[in-house]
């Protein structure tokens, strides 16, 4: 199935079963029901099922889905398989802990494919240092760095008012991926997608339910 045509919300679940897979006591040559996984998961497992068929034939009927397997086809299946290389646009506390947070997974989990290639910031004072040994670029170099280092992922962490800006260049330098942390909607052209993390309207909905 064409990727783009997945919804959304497959993608999610899909993210999760790995995580279960990735995380659960089964070990490499065990065998794992769809009703297990979903209850893991928080889904039913004939949801399972349906997601999986999306995707090919996984599995058999009354033995389950081998669990290595399975995890290496979801890994292929998001492209979790490939190094990505990111890039974090703003390196105030926010950008600073990204970046300490996404370098420690990898060093601790070799299959953590995520890695900051390429940092920028307009603040003299903090271009040319670096963060866990990755330099610090002007916004001024971002079109030839992200070049260089093929980058396809941003994290946003700059003030909304500069957002944007920083996007679009971004953009034209061939990244097509956003995660935005600025509290700010995001003008993108066909193709490039952008997913919001704002902590502040996450804690307002939570305040809600308590």
């Amino acid at each position: 199935m064409i990727r783009n045509r997945i919804p959304d919300v497959v993608v999610k679940r899909l993210v999760t079963y790995l995580s279960v897979l990735l995380h659960s006591d089964f070990e490499d040559d065990d065998f794992i029901s769809s009703a297990q996984l979903g209850d893991l998961a928080a889904v039913n497992g004939a949801q399972v099922r349906k997601d999986l068929a999306l995707f090919g034939e996984f599995g058999k009927q009354g033995v389950g889905y081998p669990v290595k397997a399975l995890r290496e086809q979801i890994t292929k299946i998001l492209g979790a398989d490939r190094d990505m290389p990111l890039s974090v646009f703003g390196i105030g506390e926010l950008g600073t802990a990204i970046v300490r947070y996404i370098s420690g997974r990898r060093r601790s989990d070799p299959k953590y494919r995520f890695w900051p290639a390429a940092l920028f910031d307009e603040d003299p004072k903090k271009v040319g240092t670096t963060v866990e040994g990755i330099m610090i670029h002007p916004l001024a170099d971002m079109e030839k760095v992200l070049k260089e280092k093929d980058v396809r992922i941003g994290i946003i962490a700059v003030p909304a008012s500069a957002a944007q800006s920083v996007v679009d260049r971004a953009v034209a330098a061939g990244v097509r991926g956003f995660l935005n942390f600025a509290p700010t909607k995001l003008k993108v052209p066909p193709g490039v997608r952008v997913h919001y993390t704002d902590v502040t309207l996450e804690l307002q909905e939570l305040a809600f339910y308590i």
